[in-house]
């Protein structure tokens, strides 16, 4: 009998570890829905404004740890500074469906779009792609005994999530996203969307 009761509790501790994981990672993601409007097109046929230089070794945004924390929240600066991770499911943008613009929440730089968002089952904001490559960095992360990429504000290096090769078409790419890095501006349509895209990158236009 004591060997029965030794035996069954790891047993059942494997199998509630089991379901959470089934119940994170669900067999096939939602895709998005096809959009007629192409962000990325909008963004990628502009030239980066004037104040955001990507040539150099240091990002372009440089501040001190005192203007971090005077600008971000506490768990921004968790997520966005010290590489922290917000507590899936509990999150304000994992299951926001409403159409709009992400925008990085320390920069104000457009980084995805709604029509590129789907739900992963994971219980944080994803996406298909950025809008913007050029505004997205990526690094070998081979923290908590996992190899992955993570991705980064190009133009601060604030940490963003990380970006995975199970996504839905048409990338495969899922972009694992904390919404505490996030700052989402609600819009009537998709083409206001791809007006304050526009209107981003023409910020510093005469």
């Amino acid at each position: 009998m004591q060997l029965f009761k030794s035996t069954l509790l790891p047993l059942a501790l494997l199998s509630f570890a089991g379901a959470i994981f089934l119940f994170a990672m669900p067999d096939k993601p939602t895709p998005p829905e096809p959009s007629d409007v192409n962000i990325s097109e909008c963004a990628s046929a502009c030239g980066l404004p004037s104040h955001v230089d990507l040539s150099g070794e240091e990002f372009p945004i440089q501040r001190t740890d005192e203007e971090w924390r005077e600008l971000l929240t506490d768990l921004q600066y968790h997520v966005m500074r010290d590489h922290g991770t917000e507590r899936p499911f509990q999150n304000p943008y994992h299951d926001n469906k409403r159409i709009g613009l992400y925008r990085c929440a320390s920069t104000g730089a457009p980084l995805f779009s709604s029509t590129d968002k789907f739900d992963s089952g994971t219980g944080w904001p994803s996406f298909t792609k950025p809008i913007d490559e050029r505004l997205i960095g990526e690094k070998r992360d081979t923290s908590f005994g996992m190899v992955r990429v993570e991705v980064h504000s190009a133009l601060c290096g604030s940490h963003l999530g990380h970006v995975f090769p199970d996504g839905p078409a048409p990338t495969g790419l899922r972009y694992c996203i904390n919404s505490a890095s996030l700052r989402f501006e609600e819009t009537e349509s998709e083409e206001e969307i791809k007006e304050l895209v526009k209107a981003w990158y023409h910020q510093n236009d005469e």
